[in-house]
């Protein structure tokens, strides 16, 4: 995995281990994954990188391209795809640059750091069934 700025301050820098589930993915499917998962996936632009990145987008969802430059536009993520995102945007390489990513390319979840302290990544995001006209959760 790419060791970068890219998902701090969830993940340290460097010199960290992680524990990985592989298991879902592979024999269970894509269905298994939710927006706010942490995965390991083959980096679009270089297929021998691996990156560590948090989903934001599933397949059929429409992504801000850059909510911090919201006049980039939208991206209805194609089936078969995610939006991925860093933690730390101001420092990621991610869909914003290389744009939607196949699911083919997940390689494993990460669900804990083991080593440079013990945590588990719960995920953050809570399901919203229902927006108001403007696009937030009622």
């Amino acid at each position: 995995m790419s060791s970068g700025a890219s998902m701090y301050p969830t993940m340290p820098i460097q010199h960290a281990w992680y524990l990985e589930d592989r298991f879902s993915i592979r024999f269970l499917g894509a269905s298994t994954l939710r927006r706010g998962d942490i995965v390991v996936a083959l980096k679009p632009t270089e297929r021998r990188a691996y990156v560590a990145k948090r989903i934001v987008g599933l397949p059929g969802d429409t992504v801000c391209v850059d909510p911090a430059q919201p006049e980039r536009g939208h991206v209805l993520v194609p089936k078969g795809h995610v939006w991925l995102a860093g933690d730390n945007r101001d420092n990621s390489t991610d869909s914003r640059d290389y744009g939607p990513v196949p699911i083919a390319l997940i390689h494993s979840r990460i669900i804990a750091q083991v080593w440079k302290g013990f945590k588990i990544f719960r995920n953050p995001v809570s399901p919203v069934n229902e927006v108001d006209s403007r696009g937030r959760p009622r």
